[in-house]
């Protein structure tokens, strides 16, 4: 029977942690760069979720208006009336979402100074039902939204991208997460020895 500590014969979910790096650094530092990503991530989120009901609040079935941001806007919008309201009840759910995914992004990086664990918990609940919804909104969007547009392309591109950068940010910091309960563990024992 192989030795529970021999890494090389045990499954990969078995592994405690899961990384032994993050490839480019070590765990902890990495989950910085992760929480630092996160924060980044969710800001951007919010104000691609703003824009998002912005274009389709003025967007009502029928009507036509022309913006600038930048760029030539064209807001029309010519589908059904209740999908058009499924679009922005996406958007403002995944507001909530960046919103809690800031605020525990903000709570982990002040908590991996001091290294308590206990507190990467939220994040990486946050993190998981973020990523999960982001997989499935931008599913629903890119069935929705005519993929013919650049603007609709580039989304669809941004967020596969994001969403792979969003699974390997979560394994980094369960790993970090992961090895520090151990050594938690392994200190609370030492204690009761002595």
């Amino acid at each position: 029977m192989p030795s529970v500590l021999d890494r090389s014969r045990q499954k990969w979910y078995h592994r405690r942690p899961l990384l032994r790096t993050a490839y480019f650094t070590d765990l902890q530092y990495g989950s910085y760069i992760a929480g630092i990503f996160s924060i980044v991530e969710s800001i951007f989120m919010i104000t691609l979720a703003v824009f998002d009901v912005y274009c389709l609040a003025e967007a009502s079935p029928g009507s036509t208006h022309y913006r600038y941001f930048g760029f030539s806007f064209l807001f029309v919008y010519s589908g059904n009336q209740h999908v058009r309201n499924l679009l922005i009840t996406v958007s403002v759910i995944s507001f909530v979402i960046s919103v809690a995914l800031l605020v525990t992004s903000v709570m982990m990086v002040m908590a991996l100074r001091k290294e308590k664990e206990a507190k990467f918990r939220p994040w990486l609940f946050i993190m998981f039902t973020f990523t999960a919804w982001r997989f499935f909104a931008i599913i629903f969007r890119s069935i929705c939204n005519d993929l013919y547009y650049s603007y609709h392309q580039a989304v669809l591109i941004i967020w596969i991208l994001l969403i792979a950068a969003n699974v390997f940010a979560w394994l980094i910091v369960y790993s970090n997460y992961q090895e520090l309960t151990d050594i938690t563990k392994l200190e609370d024992m030492a204690k009761l020895k002595l």
